[in-house]
């Protein structure tokens, strides 16, 4: 069973297939709406249906062709059925080939909070295929870049040099380039998860400006920003509040929010009001006790886990918003 959106499916859903085709007795195909405002239990359910009704057993294989939404749901949809089937992550767009289709997470969103259901349950395969890059656009490409520089500052300083330096050639989808950014970011990450599956320590890194990149997205509705545009600005956020707490330098944060503005990101996030963006970040799932805590930079190239208080971050969000 392919599982995909209406603006992949025309694309590549037949392609898919008849590669599928001489390896499977019969290949189907689900056609979801595309968004992250369909990321919800109605969505989840086409998916259900569309196996019941095919009459698919504990063999069947899901194929989820698309991106990160596509992914998740696909991923939580086959840990689900049956009680789990396999199923296979086709990322085709570049923040699902560097981040969202390794690992292991799967989820829908909920109205009070993002990725908030869900279960860890792996792929047996991902196909990274670079080709599928050459009709995204601009904007979806730039949002997967946020994904691709956040592991420079968490983890490879070494990498984050050679992101500014390729910035432009990555933005023009230059392919060696493109091949290794998307090689290293999955180096990275199936470092992270190798060590931490279940996000219990290490993997939480990962949520690098996700605190405040998932608010902005619950804030304004889910959709209206792209992930990877709220993750950038999240980013920017959590850089100023590392300074802050004084474990970085105030040149380290240009540094990075430089980069972040040349891949085409925004670096100022929407006006919520302080009292919301602290609403919204208190579902966050690394949230203890009511108590927020973030993924911070410190020193450059590493990343911890602590909380700030409140009258900081309020600053952060004074001085970041517009």
């Amino acid at each position: 069973m392919i599982v995909t959106n209406q603006l992949v499916a025309p694309l590549y859903a037949d392609r898919l297939a008849r590669a599928l085709s001489p390896r499977h007795a019969s290949v189907r195909t689900v056609t979801l709406p595309d968004g992250e405002e369909h990321k919800h239990w109605q969505t989840l359910n086409l998916i259900f249906d569309g196996l019941l009704e095919s009459g698919c057993d504990r063999k069947t294989v899901l194929y989820a062709l698309g991106g990160g939404v596509v992914g998740d749901m696909t991923g939580f949809a086959a840990a689900c059925y049956m009680r789990g089937v396999p199923f296979v992550q086709v990322p085709t767009t570049l923040l699902a080939q560097v981040d969202s289709s390794v690992g292991g997470k799967t989820a829908i969103n909920h109205s009070l909070g993002k990725n908030m259901i869900g279960a860890f349950y792996q792929p047996q395969l991902v196909v990274c295929d670079l080709d599928t890059l050459a009709t995204l656009p601009d904007r979806e490409m730039s949002a997967g870049l946020a994904e691709v520089i956040k592991y420079g500052p968490i983890a490879d300083l070494e990498f984050l040099g050679w992101i500014e330096d390729h910035i432009d050639a990555l933005r023009a989808r230059d392919p060696q380039a493109l091949a290794h950014a998307v090689r290293r970011s999955c180096e990275i990450k199936a470092w992270v998860v190798g060590q931490d599956e279940r996000e219990t320590g290490l993997r939480v890194i990962l949520n690098f400006g996700h605190t405040f990149g998932h608010a902005i997205e619950a804030g304004l509705g889910y959709g209206q920003w792209l992930h990877g545009e709220a993750v950038g600005c999240g980013m920017v956020m959590a850089l100023h509040l590392s300074h802050r707490l004084g474990l970085v330098d105030a040149a380290f944060v240009d540094r990075c929010v430089a980069l972040i503005r040349r891949a085409g990101l925004p670096t100022m996030g929407p006006a919520l009001g302080a009292d919301r963006y602290l609403e919204l970040m208190r579902v966050d799932k690394k949230a203890e006790a009511g108590e927020i805590r973030f993924v911070v930079i410190g020193p450059p190239g590493q990343a911890q886990l602590r909380p700030a208080p409140d009258a900081l971050v309020r600053e952060v969000i004074a001085d970041c918003c517009r």
